[in-house]
């Protein structure tokens, strides 16, 4: 799966992403956060040796509850789960370095 380019309501529910196998980012923002636009082209750099890592870009705030769930405060919050569990996070990420070595330390290599 590439990285996703629009914003969705994501998963409905924290149980739904708790059951998600395997490696899954959670980007956590809103389209017309200028903190989220400045990250897109740093995150789409850090997925490209990344293409079978699945990524759920999810539209965050008032009334919406899995961001909550995750303990988001500031976007965007990426959040990087193995079957379900946090295992590392970065918020507002400032570099592709950040971004990728986030992943990198993660995904045991060969897993993608």
């Amino acid at each position: 799966m590439q990285m996703t380019k629009t914003y969705s309501a994501g998963p409905s529910t924290r149980d739904e992403v708790d059951a998600l196998p395997g490696l899954t980012v959670l980007e956590f923002g809103t389209p017309w956060c200028g903190y989220c636009q400045i990250s897109q082209p740093m995150l789409a750099k850090a997925f490209e040796p990344l293409p079978a890592m699945r990524h759920l870009k999810i539209e965050d705030g008032k009334g919406r509850p899995l961001g909550r769930s995750f303990g988001v405060k500031i976007w965007p919050t990426v959040i990087l789960l193995r079957d379900g569990h946090e295992i590392a996070r970065l918020t507002r990420p400032s570099s592709v370095s950040a971004i990728a070595e986030m992943l990198a330390s993660t995904v045991p290599q060969g897993e993608f």
